[in-house]
C-alpha cells in the first residue's frame, strides 16, 4: 500500500506524518523507517523509527538510485512493515514528470514485500500530472 500526504509547504504534511510514525512505531509487528532530507525530524519521532537522514547519502542523484537504495534498506531488514519519506521533491533530483513513475514502483515493491510506504509530496493533487489516484490512498 502506498498513502500519499499531498499539499503546499506549511500544510502540515511533516506534523501528520511524524505523528503516524510514532502511532505506527507502538502497533507494527516489524521496523519503521522514516526517511527525511536532513536530521531536523530526529527529535520528534520515537527512538525506536529508524531515521535515515538523506543528506548523509549525497551519491543518491535520481530516482532510480533512491529505488535501489529503498531496496537496500528492504534487504538489510526483512520485518520492514512502513516506510516514511518525508517531502519526496526534496531529495535527491526529483522533478514532478518523475512521481508518476516512482509512485508506480514503490507500489510494486509494497505488493511484493508487504512493505507499506507513506510519502508526503509538497504540491496540490492538480499538480501531479500523471499520477493515477486510483492507485493509492490520499490521506489528506
Amino acid at each position: 500500500m502506498v498513502q500519499l500526504l499531498i499539499g503546499h509547504k506549511g500544510s502540515g504534511k511533516t506534523k501528520s506524518m511524524c505523528d503516524m510514525a510514532n502511532a505506527a512505531v507502538e502497533t507494527a509487528n516489524g521496523s519503521v523507517v522514516f526517511l527525511s532530507k536532513n536530521d531536523r525530524l530526529t527529535h520528534d519521532l520515537k527512538y525506536k523509527i529508524r531515521v535515515v537522514c538523506m543528506e548523509d547519502y549525497k551519491g543518491i542523484t535520481n530516482s532510480d538510485e533512491y529505488i535501489g537504495f529503498i531496496y537496500g534498506i528492504i534487504s538489510s531488514d526483512h520485518d520492514l512493515e512502513y516506510v516514511y519519506i518525508d517531502s519526496i521533491l526534496k531529495h535527491a533530483d526529483f522533478t514532478v514528470e518523475m512521481l508518476p513513475e516512482f509512485l508506480a514502483r514503490l507500489k510494486a515493491i509494497s505488493e511484493e514485500y508487504g512493505t507499506k510506504f507513506v510519502v508526503s509530496v509538497s504540491l496540490d493533487k492538480e499538480e501531479m500530472v500523471g499520477v493515477d489516484f486510483s492507485d493509492f490512498e490520499v490521506l489528506n
